[in-house]
């Protein structure tokens, strides 16, 4: 698998001049946590202005993200990812760099690729219901009290199972 199979195709982007309350306003509006900034011109660079950037540059320091630019807290030139590199190699680069997304960028921009779409895209198998009413059993009867008696603990337990069951049926009720 291959970046291009996992990449976000819709990008949205910034101009390096717009206010970082601009910015604030289109991540918020769009329910993200970066923006890709847009080049000046042909022969320059993409750059990337991330949450922590805006938390760490401007809020953190007491400025005042309407008089604070885009360019003035962003990275740039950022890493960019090849389209046709490996899912594998991806995650090695952001590992090595500590970064969590990056633009993908084949001549023009055509995708962001995150850690988030790596750990989605990763093949493993579902847990089945079994397995789910097991584990929350589980968390349960680690939050309970022990009893002296065996009896008493067994019901204590069985009620517990029952009470989980029903939480479950009723989940899945308001999803389904």
């Amino acid at each position: 698998m291959k970046a291009a199979d996992i990449m976000t195709k819709e990008v949205l982007m910034i101009r390096s001049s717009a206010t970082v309350a601009q910015a604030i306003a289109l991540m918020q509006n769009k329910k993200i946590r970066s923006l890709i900034v847009t080049p000046n011109d042909e022969g320059d660079a993409y750059g990337i202005v991330t949450e922590t950037d805006i938390v760490y540059g401007v809020t953190a320091r007491g400025k005042d993200p309407e008089q604070v630019r885009v360019h003035q807290i962003m990275t740039k030139p950022c890493v960019a990812v090849n389209p046709d590199l490996s899912i594998a190699n991806v995650a090695r680069l952001f590992a090595e760099t500590g970064i969590q997304k990056a633009p993908v960028i084949k001549d023009q921009l055509v995708g962001i690729i995150s850690v988030t779409d790596i750990l989605m895209k990763i093949k493993v198998t579902p847990l089945s219901s079994k397995d789910i009413l097991s584990q929350r059993i589980g968390e349960a009867l680690l939050h309970s009290r022990i009893c002296r008696d065996a009896e008493e603990q067994i019901a204590q337990e069985s009620a517990i199972a029952w009470d989980v069951l029903e939480q479950l049926q009723a989940e899945s009720n308001l999803t389904g």
